[in-house]
């Protein structure tokens, strides 16, 4: 395609259904905004971009800073069709395509589609087949929707399509349905292409892909991302205790049979020591020592899998689940491999888990430093939590 291309992002939206700015929000590494700015920048066949702005014309033009191609930014409308109109007015390219900006997962094969399609017809844009039975109805007296409404027509699903952006027109035409649209019609615009079918011009469908959504919602947001801000979080947990005679060796709340145990306030259970330590760290909740200190007679030779358990309130009460536990044994002696399953077992119980969010490993150090001589045994944990 040799006609100019104006990519024309719609940004002026006010957020108000999703309670923050949609459009600064992070996606990993780079916001909304950004990631929509980058896939038209990126697209071979689009020339420049025009920005439609409400009052964030200072954090648009902030964020379309590092983009390569001609940029510019337009003041929007009071509304959607307005703010439309004022990108392609402002547009240089014969041919314009009409995104909204909250569509950052729109692909370069969908963009290319509809703008080889508009070049030859028009108008194009993408869509995707509506995958769920749809029905039309009356809307009834109830406060919500759809409470209270009365089903009139299941339509026929095999003709129904959700349409996308980018919308993509020859401008002249677009200008020209513009200046052709009466009042009357032109409160019957809901898209761009609206613009087109209700002055009596033809609109080609292109494919569209499902990825290509519209963030509106929280709901919309890619999982884990729902919430505002990050909603996981990593700990990591260490321990070491002195391997002394005369104690049991307990670790993941299993005895296990050797002739040394491990020297601490309570049963020194290094393994669930650490799990606990990296649970509560994800969460910036302290340490054991905090919650149990060695100074209270109370925890003297206490069971270490009761104050995990306990550990897993404490995160609940804060409003945090755990997700998965992975830690490592540093042990020379005595070989532990026998003995994981059940220590798996025991304190997945304890932290309320299955066991196949349990992982425990168990090395030696190659008779090199504290460990490795068999004067004590550490471990190390690390934990993911979530946000309930």
């Amino acid at each position: 395609m040799k006609k100019r291309v104006t990519a024309v992002l719609v940004a002026a939206g006010s957020s108000t259904r999703m309670g923050f700015d949609k459009l600064s929000f992070d996606l990993g590494g780079e916001t909304v905004v950004q990631r929509s700015i980058r896939a038209f920048a990126e697209c071979p066949l689009v020339d420049e971009i025009v920005l439609v702005a409400g009052k964030n014309r200072e954090f648009l033009e902030q964020q379309a800073a590092a983009c390569q191609k001609p940029v510019q930014v337009v003041p929007g409308g009071a509304t959607r069709a307005e703010s439309a109109k004022n990108g392609v007015l402002a547009a240089s390219g014969e041919i314009v395509a009409v995104h909204d900006a909250a569509r950052p997962f729109v692909s370069e094969a969908v963009i290319e589609a509809a703008l080889n399609a508009a070049a030859l017809c028009g108008a194009a844009a993408p869509a995707v087949p509506v995958k769920d039975t749809v029905k039309t109805a009356k809307r009834g007296d109830g406060k919500t929707v759809p409470e209270g409404c009365s089903v009139t027509e299941t339509p026929d699903r095999s003709t129904l399509y959700a349409v996308q952006t980018p919308q993509c027109f020859d401008r002249a035409a677009y200008l020209a349905a513009l200046d052709e649209l009466d009042e009357e019609k032109a409160r019957l615009v809901t898209d761009d292409c609206s613009l087109f079918e209700l002055t009596g011009r033809p609109v080609q469908l292109t494919q569209g892909d499902y990825a290509n959504l519209k963030i509106t919602t929280r709901e919309d947001l890619p999982r884990p991302e729902q919430k505002e801000g990050t909603n996981m979080r990593i700990g990591h947990g260490y321990d070491v205790h002195r391997l002394v005679e005369g104690r049991k060796l307990i670790l993941g709340g299993v005895e296990v049979p050797f002739e040394k145990g491990l020297l601490g306030h309570s049963d020194a259970d290094v393994l669930a020591h650490a799990v606990m330590d990296a649970v509560l760290g994800a969460a910036a909740l302290g340490d054991i020592g905090k919650h149990f200190p060695d100074t209270d007679p109370e925890y003297s030779g206490a069971d270490s899998l009761k104050l995990a358990r306990r550990v897993a309130e404490i995160l609940h009460e804060n409003g945090w689940k755990i997700e998965n536990i992975d830690s490592t044994i540093l042990c020379q002696r005595p070989k532990l491999a026998a003995y994981i399953p059940a220590m798996r077992e025991k304190l997945a119980e304890a932290f309320g888990l299955p066991v196949d969010a349990v992982s425990v490993k168990a090395t030696t150090e190659e008779h090199l430093g504290f460990t490795g001589e068999g004067l004590g045994i550490a471990a190390h944990a690390v934990a993911l939590i979530e946000k309930l």
